[in-house]
């Protein structure tokens, strides 16, 4: 009889023990599962964040750029240059002629300053930013429309008109 009872306290026990750690695993794995789609969330919206952050920077320094060179001396305007579509800011210092082109090149945004009838390759100009996509467009003389795209597919515009064109 004292045998039996030991064999039945001993059987409890080791299912006692099998349950906890049935019940320690299943939350060890629920933990696990919890902890691996925050991380994805968390790396996605860290993803999103950059994006904005490169699209709404890009568009921030062609705006100031456009804002700062906006005089009658100046002229802004969208070209080509060496193949790439490129905003195009010229004026005179010295009685030369310089140009700043800033373009998208192989996922960069780029600056380049040159005097004019002096060739360079596009990519002797300085990166300033990574980009994935930028699209630029004339709407109409002095009205100016950039286009930022990320990877994703989503994108961000800013329309800028000169002033001194206006006048």
């Amino acid at each position: 009889m004292h045998h039996s009872r030991h064999l039945i306290n001993h059987t409890k026990h080791s299912m006692d023990f099998l349950f906890s750690i049935a019940l320690f695993f299943v939350f060890a794995s629920t933990a696990l599962v919890v902890l691996l789609l925050s991380a994805n969330i968390y790396q996605h919206n860290v993803h999103q964040s950059m994006n904005a952050f490169d699209q709404n920077t890009t568009l921030a320094y062609l705006t100031e750029k456009i804002r700062q060179n906006d005089s009658s001396k100046t002229n802004i305007s969208l070209t080509t240059f060496d193949g790439y579509e490129a905003l195009a800011i010229s004026q005179e210092y010295n009685d030369i002629c310089y140009t700043t082109y800033i373009y998208e090149m192989d996922g960069k945004l780029k600056e380049l300053f040159i005097q004019n009838g002096v060739s360079a390759p596009a990519q002797s100009g300085t990166t300033v930013l990574e980009i994935y996509n930028l699209e630029m467009k004339e709407l109409k003389k002095g009205l100016f429309k950039f286009t930022c795209y990320s990877e994703d597919g989503t994108k961000d515009s800013v329309i800028i008109g000169l002033q001194s064109d206006s006048k």
